[in-house]
């Protein structure tokens, strides 16, 4: 799968404690639909939904990496796993915490 974004040099990022980022290591970019295209590999891709069923989580079939999905808090937009960018094509990442565990109260109010 090939995909690219248009970002910043040096990325924002989220790193979340839920229980599906947790144990995958993954490293939320936030990035809008314009500034977001999958370039291969669409034909193995797969989706997941849970909870209220707003995040689309799509998977390769072949590896089962979510290298990005469509975010319950950015429904117009796509959360890309910065793990997943080729090496040397971001200046650096500045990590921010997000609660996760407590989506509900955590996400209430809060400017993304």
């Amino acid at each position: 799968m090939r995909f690219e974004v248009l970002a910043p040099a040096e990325l924002p990022v989220t790193e979340c404690n839920c229980s599906i980022c947790a144990r995958t290591g993954y490293l939320h970019l936030l990035v809008d639909k314009a500034h977001f295209r999958l370039l291969q590999g669409a034909e193995a891709l797969t989706t997941y939904r849970f909870n209220t069923g707003t995040a689309q989580h799509h998977f390769c079939k072949v590896c089962g990496i979510k290298s990005f999905y469509v975010p319950r808090s950015h429904p117009d937009g796509y959360s890309v796993n910065a793990r997943c960018l080729d090496p040397g094509t971001a200046a650096g990442m500045k990590v921010k915490a997000f609660d996760g565990a407590n989506w509900e109260s955590s996400a209430r109010g809060r400017t993304w």
